[in-house]
């Protein structure tokens, strides 16, 4: 029963700490602007970059991984040798918060940051071969919207394979980045449309 209680506060918590809107409060403290005005008009990292410059980008970026991360690592601190299945609910509980912050009407960012600290806590190899991917995707087109949806479906693919090669053996973390991977497609729908149509915004790499 212990157990469960603890498990419940952890959800909340983790909820709550996904819900804090790194960019939005960068902006309101470091530039005075609401960044929802500027920009794409999400408070994700990538609109950070561009309103709000490349330092608080690159602070935004770190905040929205490490909240993934600290709610993984705080389930396992708190709970008694937590199953998967604990541990990906907690995950899921802070990607939501991101997604849908309950301090902004539920209307939050993209996921995609939040998910990648989330996953680093749980199967970091196969995260290492996400960013590598991303960053190579980045690098040539200069889409962050692509490198993100190539990311998603690599560590999707990657995890599908070790799951395979181990007789599905990790399928609750699968499923996991499965969830995710759709949520991160249908938040960047309009991306897709735009990159489609060629008038996707590029990021500019400065010296």
């Amino acid at each position: 029963m212990q157990q469960i209680i603890a498990f419940s506060i952890i959800l909340i918590i983790a909820y709550l700490l996904g819900s804090i809107p790194t960019s939005y409060l960068m902006g309101r403290i470091l530039k005075k602007i609401d960044i929802r005005k500027f920009g794409s008009g999400n408070i994700g990292a990538t609109n950070a970059f561009r309103v709000l410059g490349v330092k608080v980008g690159i602070l935004t970026l770190i905040i929205d991984v490490a909240k993934g991360f600290f709610a993984i690592q705080l389930g396992k601190y708190i709970l008694e040798n937590p199953d998967d299945l604990f541990l990906i609910f907690i995950g899921l509980a802070v990607i939501l918060g991101h997604i849908f912050t309950i301090f902004l009407k539920f209307k939050g960012g993209k996921g995609v940051a939040t998910s990648a600290g989330v996953f680093i806590a749980l199967i970091p190899i196969p995260v290492f071969i996400t960013l590598v991917v991303f960053i190579l995707t980045v690098w040539i087109s200069k889409y962050v919207s692509l490198g993100s949806l190539l990311a998603a479906l690599t560590l999707f693919i990657t995890e599908l394979i070790i799951n395979i090669n181990n007789s599905f053996a990790e399928i609750e973390i699968l499923i996991l980045i499965f969830i995710i991977t759709v949520f991160i497609i249908i938040r960047h729908r309009e991306n897709i449309k735009r990159i489609l149509k060629g008038n996707e915004n590029k990021i500019k790499f400065k010296k």
